[in-house]
């Protein structure tokens, strides 16, 4: 018996139920791959992705003028609204690990935007703090993000932009 085989058959293709001209060919695969999706069936989770990386990358241009990373302008943020303290708290703070902290505080400090001092509470320990040049840069980063922030949500009816601010407090906590 020549041709014939013990083998099970290869698994068989999905079954597309778009009609063949909906279809295209993938020239990697070979096969029928699903047309593009229409943004009216894009999932929920789909469409928050996308938001959240427009917004990654607007934020990456707005801070490119300082020389920083979203990482260093939130640990900026935070220590200019809160002040001097110690890395540990500055690491609650972010919701990071203490060494990744250590790193985003080094960032800072060869920039000149924080410096590190003794705590005068307990001499074993240090406390990070904005420079002058830190608390400066951090108030001109905060303008250039409430303007990035309107641009981005400034569309949103007054409606709307309550609506997205409830909802994503919620999803938040």
């Amino acid at each position: 018996m020549t041709g014939a085989t013990s083998d099970p058959p290869a698994e068989p293709a999905a079954r597309s139920t778009d009609p063949p001209a909906a279809r295209s060919t993938d020239p990697q695969v070979g096969r029928s791959a699903a047309p593009p999706t229409k943004p009216a069936e894009e999932s929920l989770a789909e469409l928050f992705w996308a938001v959240a990386r427009r917004l990654r990358h607007q934020s990456r241009r707005t801070l490119e003028p300082w020389d920083v990373n979203p990482g260093h302008a939130r640990a900026l943020a935070v220590l200019t609204r809160h002040g001097a303290m110690r890395l540990s708290a500055l690491a609650e703070h972010l919701h990071i690990a203490p060494r990744s902290t250590t790193e985003v505080v080094d960032g800072l400090e060869e920039r000149g935007l924080v410096a590190r001092r003794q705590d005068p509470a307990d001499r074993r320990a240090t406390l990070v703090a904005p420079t002058d040049e830190g608390t400066r840069v951090g108030a001109a980063i905060r303008t250039a993000r409430s303007a990035e922030a309107e641009r981005f949500f400034g569309h949103l009816s007054p409606t709307d932009h309550t609506d997205l601010t409830r909802i994503l407090r919620t999803l938040r906590d």
